[in-house]
């Protein structure tokens, strides 16, 4: 009977360790547009970037601007919306090509989602998954 306890237990232990890596890399995207996968902290520091910009009344390069929301996306968050760059590089968008993806934000700092032209047609946008 013990002998069977420990033995269910470590079965526990080790296909627990065996999931743990699958866990992590799963968890690793907050989102993908397209085949580029976005970590929460890269999502955090666009929105933070576009945010910032937004409240001192900047922009660099037109970014943020008002994202008009066209393709008529449920956000979880309403208000009007702003759009910034986020960069596969994992750079904050500071100027020149802005690429496919954006993050949507509130005027209140709140994240909407995240957005790509990537699979799109013309100039419209997708969501990321």
């Amino acid at each position: 009977m013990q002998y069977s306890k420990i033995l269910a237990v470590a079965t526990l232990f080790i296909s627990s360790a065996f999931a743990a890596p699958l866990d992590v890399e799963a968890r690793a995207c907050a989102a993908t547009c397209g085949s580029v996968c976005y970590t929460s902290s890269a999502i955090s520091a666009a929105q933070e970037a576009g945010y910032d910009l937004y409240s001192a009344n900047d922009d660099v390069s037109n970014y943020p601007h008002e994202y008009r929301n066209y393709e008529g996306f449920d956000f979880p968050v309403s208000g009007t919306y702003y759009e910034f760059p986020i960069l596969r590089s994992g750079a904050v968008y500071s100027g020149n090509s802005p690429g496919a993806d954006r993050v949507v934000f509130n005027g209140n700092d709140q994240l909407a989602g995240v957005i790509t032209h990537t699979g799109a047609s013309g100039n419209n946008f997708v969501a990321c998954d």
